[in-house]
């Protein structure tokens, strides 16, 4: 069985675009699709830090080192330049896959270029033994 788990994240990037006459998708600069580990035509979810308006699509490498967002068809008119947005990538894997996922979180400028990549683990304890401990602890 597979489960959904979140991969990499571009955090706090600012669209640059928004063409709605354009058949669908999101271009991201290449430069930060490998940093978060999204492969072009990878679906992601795209969350706004202005409203909540939350939106899944699919990634299209733009121009290298360009810095460029851009939200291309619909969700042009949810999303406008200068919106701040969390980009997160999913894969689906198995729950033994996931117990040894490496996330990658990706920061960047005010221009959208990485200034950090945070890779987060997940903690080798499991829910199970905290439930334990719990259990204890209050016994």
């Amino acid at each position: 069985m597979s489960i959904t788990v979140c991969t990499g994240k571009l955090h706090r990037v600012r669209v640059t675009g928004a063409k709605l006459d354009y058949e669908g998708s999101i271009t991201i600069d290449p430069i930060l699709m490998e940093a978060a580990g999204i492969v072009p035509f990878q679906l992601l979810h795209i969350n706004s830090m202005a409203n909540a308006v939350h939106w899944e699509t699919y990634a299209i490498p733009g121009k290298p080192a360009s810095g460029e967002i851009c939200l291309n068809g619909c969700p042009a008119r949810l999303f406008q330049p200068g919106d701040e947005v969390i980009i997160l990538s999913l894969e689906q894997i198995t729950r033994a896959e996931a117990a040894k996922i490496e996330q990658r979180v990706v920061y960047v400028d005010a221009k959208n270029k990485p200034i950090r990549t945070e890779i987060k683990k997940t903690s080798k304890i499991h829910a199970s033994k905290s439930l334990q401990k719990l259990k204890n602890s209050s016994a």
